[in-house]
């Protein structure tokens, strides 16, 4: 079976209605509508309990309590359904998602809370910081155990910002939050091996024009030739 297909809201409420009112097979509507077999019979489960609305869309994740999660997972443990029955039964949008915290729990990993808040994710990351800010930041998010999400919006930043900085400050230190855009050593500042890596560079690049005006002239040149040459006149066989 090939790629699948994303269907809208509409065509699989269609797909679960054409199987209850019996007009088409499962085995039909996997054929015409090139959907495997259990994804479709997980949408018919949750179509008939919920409706239409277990196929709505979401912007953004759904908020999870610790809580919730442990209450989710006593319930499959008590017996009591598949992961589609549990996902229906606490309107989880995706049976892997009820799995995935299945997986986490028999691993001995704690099942946290879980806040998508999507506008710490679209902040500006162009607000300026010095050096002691950033390294304030980057502190706090290594002391409360890499925690980006709260980390972000205590401080104003963007979560993939700081994201960043935390990689270059443990990788190269309070030196790698120096902000060194628009800062470019003369040829004189240069190392022997600097020199050689900036002319590689520029080399690269000469190259790289050269090929891009190669292609272009050959395009050129198979246009203008199309253009020009006469067309053959072929026989037809009588």
């Amino acid at each position: 079976m090939g790629r699948k297909p994303k269907l809208s809201t509409k065509e699989k409420v269609y797909i679960c209605e054409q199987y209850l009112n019996r007009e088409k097979s499962v085995r039909e509507l996997v054929n015409d509508f090139n959907i495997d077999k259990k994804t479709i019979s997980t949408w018919i489960k949750m179509y008939q309990s919920l409706g239409p609305r277990c196929f709505n869309h979401k912007t953004h994740n759904a908020k999870y309590t610790k809580e919730f999660k442990q209450q989710v997972v006593q319930a499959y443990f008590a017996g009591e359904g598949s992961l589609v029955d549990i996902a229906i039964k606490y309107e989880i949008p995706s049976y892997s998602t009820v799995r995935s915290w299945i997986k986490k729990y028999n691993n001995l990993e704690e099942l946290k809370d879980y806040d998508p808040k999507p506008e710490v994710y679209m902040k500006d990351r162009s607000r300026k910081t010095a050096k002691e800010e950033r390294i304030k930041i980057v502190n706090y998010c290594l002391e409360h155990n890499k925690n980006y999400k709260e980390t972000a919006e205590l401080f104003d930043i963007s979560y993939t910002q700081i994201y960043q900085w935390v990689r270059k400050y443990l990788s190269a230190g309070e030196e790698g939050l120096i902000d060194r855009r628009g800062q470019h050593k003369t040829e004189e500042q240069l190392s022997e091996t600097e020199k050689l890596q900036r002319k590689v560079k520029l080399l690269e690049h000469q190259l790289k024009e050269m090929e891009m005006e190669n292609e272009l002239l050959k395009k050129v040149q198979e246009i203008e030739r199309r253009r020009y040459s006469p067309k053959r006149k072929t026989k037809r066989n009588t």
